[in-house]
């Protein structure tokens, strides 16, 4: 006998929950959402038996739940939710096909990463020299926001990296592939600064450029934590972390260049489709409030032509 919507289908949906509760140990919370998914199923399946759906039935299901509101990532769960209960009909309650099989859920626009505004940078990188670390803070930041590092890249920096006379940066990225990029005038003045006293603080025969206080490597987390510290006491009121820097420098070079691949090849982007996220700006309104307001934007423009 074929279940109906009408029916709520209790039998097989409950045994199925039950499924993912005991053998799959899901969790409760996971559970109540593979009901609300399944329940939702049934309401638009109204009175057609579930061995009848056929594939445009459910793609028809997902493009009104669409219509409706439902984003991306919400309709790819129901889908799942979907293609798992259909698959345990199938198994246990001899259901024939999987009408969920090959339907996808429409594409989750993609949303610019956190970017902290111009005058937000300039605030957060106008640090007190008081020691040799805050003069370190401030060269790691301005390196960051100038050069659009990562973080596991800044931490393996070496002092032989910089390039004063080029005002280059040599960089080993992701695929232990190497690039050089551009260095700002105002990050190169505050590594020159870290460099006079770099010696002071750093162990014998330490290679790295950054050096933590045991006079050792910097490792990534203290990186973070120096960084979310000077984030407080500047004043900024949003957690910043490392690659909001990083996506600082991107959102900001293009705003004032739209030099799109230029921007790819100084983050290191094997594909441009991973720098396209950065594209979605007002282009113009944003390259002149990033001009009036951020001295650093008219070196980085005329470098990113080079």
């Amino acid at each position: 006998m074929s279940a109906r919507a009408g029916e709520h289908l209790p039998s097989p949906m409950e045994g199925y929950l039950a499924h993912l509760e005991k053998e799959r140990r899901l969790s409760s919370h996971t559970v109540k959402g593979y009901r609300r998914d399944i329940e939702m199923l049934l309401r638009m399946a109204e009175a057609t038996p579930l061995d009848q759906l056929q594939v445009h039935h459910v793609r028809r299901f997902v493009a009104r739940l669409h219509g409706q509101g439902h984003g991306g990532r919400s309709l790819a769960r129901a889908l799942s939710a979907w293609r798992g209960f259909f698959s345990f009909l199938m198994r246990d309650h001899g259901y024939t096909q999987n009408p969920c099989i090959g339907v996808r859920a429409p594409r989750t626009a993609k949303t610019l990463p956190d970017a902290l505004s111009p005058e937000e940078v300039a605030k957060l990188v106008e640090l007190p020299p008081d020691d040799a670390f805050a003069v370190r803070d401030r060269a790691m930041f301005e390196l960051f926001y100038s050069s659009g590092l990562r973080l596991s890249e800044l931490t393996a920096l070496a002092p032989s990296d910089i390039d004063f006379d080029d005002a280059t940066v040599r960089v080993l990225g992701k695929g232990a592939k190497t690039r050089v990029v551009p260095v700002g005038r105002f990050a190169l003045d505050c590594m020159r600064r870290w460099l006079a006293v770099r010696t002071e603080v750093t162990r014998q025969g330490e290679t790295a450029l950054f050096v933590n206080q045991r006079g050792r490597s910097i490792g990534p987390r203290t990186v973070q934590q120096r960084l979310s510290m000077w984030a407080r006491k500047q004043g900024l009121t949003q957690h910043v972390h490392p690659h909001m820097l990083r996506h600082s420098f991107a959102s900001h070079l293009l705003q004032s260049s739209g030099d799109l691949r230029a921007v790819q090849e100084m983050l290191g982007h094997a594909s441009i489709s991973t720098t396209q996220v950065y594209t979605h700006l007002d282009w113009q309104h944003l390259a002149k409030v990033y001009d009036a307001a951020h001295p650093r934007a008219k070196r980085k423009t005329s470098r990113s032509s080079r």
